[in-house]
């Protein structure tokens, strides 16, 4: 199910754009690059959600609310997704929490 709700670079937080040129961008290429963009902001991002512009998919696949951003945005900026990585203007985004907390260790 898609969220007809539609994304804007306003809604990001602290967007990191980049631009691809030359290239035919699809999913998988598409999160390489941001998969390399974010590890200039973090040495270990965690991806939280994903969106394609094209064919509307996003992940987590999920809508609900009432809210003005779509369903995927808020579920990941409220999980900790500060690194808004957006390629070609929204064609893709990609949202990824720093993954530097220290994991829980039982006693």
């Amino acid at each position: 199910m898609a969220d007809p709700r539609r994304i804007t670079r306003e809604m990001l937080h602290r967007p990191i754009d980049v631009h691809v040129n030359g290239v035919s961008l699809n999913l998988k290429n598409a999160k390489v690059i941001a998969d390399e963009k974010a590890l200039e902001f973090s040495s270990n991002p965690i991806l939280l959600a994903w969106f394609e512009k094209k064919t509307g998919r996003h992940s987590p696949n999920i809508v609900y609310g009432a809210q003005e951003k779509p369903s995927w945005l808020v579920y990941a900026q409220f999980r900790g997704g500060s690194i808004s990585v957006n390629i070609n203007n929204e064609e893709y985004v990609f949202i990824y929490r720093s993954g530097e907390h220290t994991p829980y260790q039982l006693p």
